[in-house]
């Protein structure tokens, strides 16, 4: 009999919500995980409906985080949100060196919030340095969909040694940059369908932070 393997994933917003949808649940349904998602709910208002999307405090992620490992039908819960911007009162982020390189930092922040919320179960999960990120990745795919941005996105790649590496300045980002180069560029929709153009395959090998992810998902598989 097949044990029964359930992976949550809770993510930031509408984009990252239409990635898991469209791109990782897939993948991860092939590779034997029952897959579900939801957006980080940021206010419960009184009598109105819950607001959802964005990250404004690690108080608002911890508490979402501990009401869905009380699901004990869970195998894994992991995070899909942005390195970039993530909350500055959340643990470990004071205590991040500037001079380790980006993996480093994030795998130390990672460490961090797995051992604040010390449920084996728990696997944070945060995107170096954010979702569009992975756009940089396809930036051919998106060259297709907007003409004349895949030379800019491939010419920053170059620069910066990889698609994790274009940072997390807060003029300098991946979506910062997106919308400098192209007005246009639709963050749920351009975004979303380049990278599933690109496919997951494609994505690991110019992405390692995300290879990583995806590679304890496999080990917790077995």
């Amino acid at each position: 009999m097949t044990e029964y393997r359930r992976l949550h994933l809770l993510v930031e917003g509408q984009t990252e919500e239409i990635v898991v949808s469209n791109v990782l649940r897939p993948y991860l349904a092939a590779r034997g995980w029952s897959v579900s998602h939801s957006v980080l709910t940021t206010k419960r208002p009184a009598g109105g409906p819950n607001h959802r999307g964005g990250v404004s405090s690690w108080g608002k992620i911890e508490r979402e985080i501990k009401l869905l490992l009380s699901d004990t039908s869970l195998t894994v819960l992991t995070t899909l949100f942005d390195y970039y911007a993530f909350p500055s009162d959340a643990p470990g982020m004071a205590d991040l060196a500037a001079g380790r390189s980006p993996h480093e930092r994030v795998e130390c922040l990672e460490h961090v919030l797995a051992t604040t919320i010390p449920d084996r179960r728990f696997l944070p999960n945060l995107i170096l340095h954010e979702l569009e990120t992975w756009v940089f990745a396809a930036a051919e795919q998106i060259g297709y969909l907007l003409p004349g941005l895949a030379e800019q996105l491939l010419a920053d790649v170059r620069t910066a040694g990889g698609p994790e590496f274009v940072n997390d300045g807060t003029e300098t980002a991946p979506s910062k940059r997106l919308v400098n180069y192209c007005p246009q560029y639709s963050k749920t929709n351009d975004g979303p369908l380049a990278i599933a153009d690109l496919g997951i395959g494609a994505l690991r090998k110019q992405c390692s932070h995300l290879d990583a992810w995806l590679n304890i998902l496999d080990e917790r598989m077995i």
